[in-house]
């Protein structure tokens, strides 16, 4: 069939290659760093942030795995997570302290361009700070600024509102639900999906540049706008 009715049918060809998978390399910012996993470095650290005398009441809910009994078999779960490339696991690190969330890459399709983010969590030390979103603004900007990619991902438990919620408010589109996706703890899961695409980083890159900017707190530290309210405005 001639190209140019092809691409009336299914648009235009694309400039594309394959890009490059990520690598072992911690990712730095201003407020946290994302140093992939090291059992002896950060177990222990990342065990009290989620185990410890307040931990968060449904941190594990919506994972498939953990609480664990004791720090000795976390320890052999990072250990063996620290050997994966594909989930990639990374320690959240805030500035100055010892590491309090996790969070990977995932279902890399380097051939498509897309790559998925999840296994999130924040310890109560991260929860609703600059840190954890400049979590969520370097991978995003490591996958779209220095990889490449087209399509960077988000799934959660379709009851999950406060992962639902996060989404929304990091500048995530929703864009459905997969019915019985999986079976989760001997439950069903439906998965509910959310992305943004390469078209769209520039704006939502722009909006977390400037709601993490000193500009947008207060001497307190309070947020003078919110991401949505930026995003909104420009």
């Amino acid at each position: 069939m001639d190209e140019a009715v092809l691409d009336d049918i299914l648009g235009p060809r694309l400039d594309w290659s394959p890009v490059s998978r990520p690598n072992r390399a911690p990712l730095r910012g201003r407020f946290v760093s994302l140093e992939p996993f090291d059992a002896d470095r950060h177990a222990k650290p990342l065990y009290r942030a989620s185990h410890g005398d307040n931990p968060d009441p449904i941190l594990w809910t919506y994972l498939s795995y953990g609480p664990w009994p004791d720090v000795a078999s976390y320890q052999a779960w990072v250990e063996e997570q620290a050997r994966s490339s594909d989930p990639l696991f990374f320690a959240i690190v805030p500035e100055g302290g010892e590491a309090a969330g996790q969070a990977t890459y995932m279902r890399i399709d380097e051939t498509n361009g897309v790559i998925e983010i999840g296994h999130i969590w924040f310890g109560p030390a991260l929860q609703q700070t600059r840190a954890a979103t400049e979590t969520i603004y370097l991978l995003a900007k490591h996958a779209f600024d220095d990889l490449g990619y087209r399509r960077f991902e988000w799934k959660c438990h379709a009851r999950n509102q406060r992962s639902r919620n996060a989404a929304a408010r990091f500048g995530f589109t929703y864009e459905g639900t997969f019915r019985n996706a999986i079976i989760q703890r001997g439950r069903n899961r439906d998965t509910a999906w959310f992305s943004i695409t390469d078209e769209e980083w520039p704006h939502v890159r722009s909006a977390f540049e400037t709601w993490l900017a000193d500009a947008n707190f207060d001497a307190d530290g309070r947020q003078i706008r919110s991401l949505k309210e930026i995003r909104e405005a420009s």
